[in-house]
């Protein structure tokens, strides 16, 4: 069986993080499935899904590494063509990637003590997003 749900997000960009684990669970929860897999979707170029400790420490350190690998007063083309001024964020997203597929047994995901669902929005400027999350199993 597949089912596809939504979450919603308001973001304020600028590596705007968010914990969806329990949003996500709840999700898996509802559908009634025992075993499957779940995939988590953001259709946007400019945000990011990925697993962290949500922490203060390695939120923070994330942060870094990106400024430091991706700085976003670096010249992108991307900003020439469009003067929008997130090239960057384009870039940082691209590197994490959009999606990401977490295992569930038992109706529960099969996520580390330690680890969370994260959505990053790289973006500029707030936004509303709508991520995607597809649920396949038994």
């Amino acid at each position: 069986m597949v089912i596809s749900k939504n979450i919603e997000l308001n973001t304020r960009g600028h590596a705007d993080k968010h914990d969806i684990t329990g949003r996500v669970a709840a999700h898996i929860s509802e559908s009634g499935l025992r075993n499957g897999i779940a995939t988590i979707f953001c259709p946007s170029s400019t945000s990011a899904v990925t697993t962290i400790e949500y922490e203060d420490g390695a939120l923070a350190d994330l942060e870094r590494l990106f400024d430091e690998i991706i700085d976003p007063s670096r010249n992108y083309q991307h900003n020439l063509r469009w003067h929008d001024g997130n090239g960057h964020s384009h870039v940082r997203a691209a590197l994490l990637g959009p999606s990401l597929t977490v295992p569930f047994v038992d109706g529960r995901l099969t996520l580390g003590t330690w680890q969370q669902i994260l959505y990053i929005d790289f973006d500029v400027r707030p936004r509303r997003r709508s991520l995607v999350i597809q649920i396949i199993g038994e």
